[in-house]
């Protein structure tokens, strides 16, 4: 097999490589959401509350999705490390069956189960029937979604994040023109309100996963020989399924981490200061995206290295893109404290609102650095087939903050300050478990190879 071999070379040109465009593709990614909340938003506001109110429910197939191709990343990366390629290939083919028969599922259950998880977390009215129909017809595309991170995982084991970049960014200009087209019905096409966003968004989906499996069939590791030697198989999709699970359980994690937060900051704070931290997380999820490259660059890089025994490559590339994470938080953490005010006001101006926000985000600096060592170790401890710490510090870092807001925010008498130091608290217990963790995983596999 030729491909790019990670566990040699330039270490920092390895990372660039993977890790730049990925993010690049992700900051596109994200602004294709928000291209589709402006767009809904002219639909009136039951439309735009739709849409938001499906987060939870659509962020199931953003969760299972993740975790198939976090599963085949890992897997595909171990295999070229071993330089394996029937294993390669074996995965590639079970890792797209997965993909598909995941997809189907959800596309076949979406008239059963979408309405009743609506009304479960308490909508009505208006917002129920246009969200309810925006998200039955995203299910119906979900097959598009699990075969497009499937796709990634298979490239960017490689080293190639560029091919999820390119459709990403495409994907953004598209959704400008395929959101109205649907939506309003432009050229002479109904016009079918929320489930034209949804439209337009399965479209895209589909466009990519066509052009991503182009990309895979096309690249230095895939050939089409042994993909015809190679079988579905229980055995693989359960090792797929053994690797992706925890990854999607622990992405799963983050709406009850929100939930949470939520409960507590309505507490404390009232309205005005959910809408600040609304805000504010955007503005976080901004400046953390370049970490999300450095992630899947650690990921791709401990898998090669993990397949070919190479433990001293594990150790440098950690160490190397926690150094890359904290120059780019420390740098987060100082457009933040600057420009804290005119951040929040470019989403919301009302006075109450943009205190509330500057107040947060100022101290929400002092964890920006502890998400790089975090999610490194996640990342490393996937990378060596050790999936399910993730799932542990997720839900510890969504469960504990009950205490610690309440002892905080109530017994100390801090109020929403015990809570916004709370996940200070929180997310640095969290740090201090996963390096502890992460260095005897380490420890015991060089042991043992």
């Amino acid at each position: 097999m030729k491909y790019m071999d990670l566990t040699s070379g330039d270490l920092s040109a390895h990372i660039r490589r993977i890790a730049i465009p990925a993010s690049i593709g992700f900051l596109f990614n994200t602004m294709f959401n928000v291209v589709d909340s402006f767009y809904a938003g002219q639909l009136g506001t039951d439309a735009l509350a739709g849409l938001a109110l499906s987060f939870p429910i659509f962020f199931l197939i953003i969760a299972l999705s993740g975790g198939v191709g976090n599963g085949t990343s890992t897997l595909t990366a171990i295999a070229l490390g071993k330089r394996n390629d029937k294993e390669f290939h074996q995965l590639v083919l079970n890792a797209t069956g997965l993909a598909v028969v995941i997809g189907l599922v959800f596309g076949f259950a979406a008239p059963y189960i979408v309405a009743p998880l609506f009304q479960l977390i308490g909508s009505s009215g208006e917002a129920l029937r246009l969200g309810v129909a925006y998200t039955q017809t995203i299910f119906y595309g979900t097959v598009f979604f699990t075969l497009n991170f499937a796709f990634n995982g298979m490239l960017s084991s490689q080293g190639n994040t560029k091919p999820f970049r390119n459709y990403l960014v495409l994907g953004f200009f598209l959704n400008l023109f395929l959101d109205p087209l649907f939506i309003f019905g432009w050229f002479g096409l109904p016009a079918l309100g929320t489930v034209g966003v949804a439209l337009a968004t399965i479209v895209v989906q589909a466009i990519g996963a066509v052009y991503m499996a182009y990309k895979v069939t096309t690249s230095d590791a895939f050939d089409w020989s042994m993909i015809k030697q190679s079988t579905l198989s229980w055995t693989t999709i359960k090792d797929l399924l053994r690797q992706g699970i925890p990854a999607s359980l622990n992405s799963a994690t983050i709406a009850l981490g929100v939930f949470v937060i939520n409960y507590f900051v309505l507490l404390y704070g009232g309205d005005s200061t959910i809408a600040a931290y609304g805000v504010s997380l955007r503005i976080e999820q901004l400046i953390l995206l370049p970490t999300i490259g450095l992630n899947i660059a650690v990921l791709a890089i401990v898998g090669q290295s993990f397949g070919a025994g190479n433990i001293q490559r594990i150790h440098e590339v950690r160490a190397l893109t926690t150094k890359y994470g904290i120059i780019i938080m420390v740098i987060g953490m100082a457009i933040v404290l600057l420009f804290a005010q005119p951040l929040i006001q470019v989403f919301d101006r009302t006075p109450a609102v943009v205190d509330a926000g500057v107040t947060y985000l100022r101290i929400a600096t002092l964890v920006f650095v502890a998400y790089i060592p975090l999610n490194i170790s996640v990342s490393v401890l996937q990378g060596i087939k050790k999936p399910n710490f993730a799932i542990s510090i997720g839900v510890f870092r969504q469960l504990l903050p009950f205490a610690v807001f309440y002892v905080l925010g109530t017994t100390l008498g801090l109020g929403i300050f015990g809570v916004w130091y709370g996940i200070v608290v929180v997310n640095w217990i969290a740090v201090a478990i996963s390096l502890w963790y992460t260095k005897r995983e380490l420890g015991r596999i060089s042991v043992s190879l």
